[in-house]
């Protein structure tokens, strides 16, 4: 599936092909630090299906709840993050930020890894309370 997106100011934007399967909810401490939310939403592609078609990202490099490296790249004048590589791992690959797709609505989860770092609220979900807009 071809997908294009970008980051929240447009100075970074991307071209990729994804295969929808391959969506994923990350619960992994790291994906909830550096997003700042309680989970990470990625879609898995090969290093060679993602083209940057503006801007220039820039790599913030961490360990992460393995212990390998983790590389974060963003737009360095919004901060959104694009996506990250584990470059240790066998394969070259990396986890796109769903959230940064504009055809996110199209690319459901299909798994949920590091669920042992997961809140437990995560999966009370349904029963919270919804509004379609935020209220005052």
């Amino acid at each position: 599936m071809n997908v294009d997106g970008g980051c929240l100011c447009g100075a970074i934007t991307y071209q990729a092909v994804v295969d929808p399967e391959r969506c994923a909810i990350c619960h992994c401490e790291n994906c909830q630090i550096n997003s700042g939310t309680a989970f990470g939403w990625v879609v898995h592609i090969d290093d060679g299906q993602f083209e940057l078609t503006s801007g220039r990202l820039k790599v913030f490099e961490t360990v992460a709840d393995s212990g390998r490296r983790r590389c974060l790249s963003f737009c360095g004048d919004c901060g959104t993050r694009i996506h990250a590589q584990t470059p240790d791992e066998p394969g070259t690959f990396f986890g796109l930020r769903v959230g940064t797709a504009r055809q996110r609505h199209l690319l459901a989860p299909k798994q949920q890894v590091w669920c042992r770092s997961s809140h437990t609220w995560v999966f009370d979900l349904p029963m919270i309370t919804r509004n379609e807009m935020q209220g005052r």
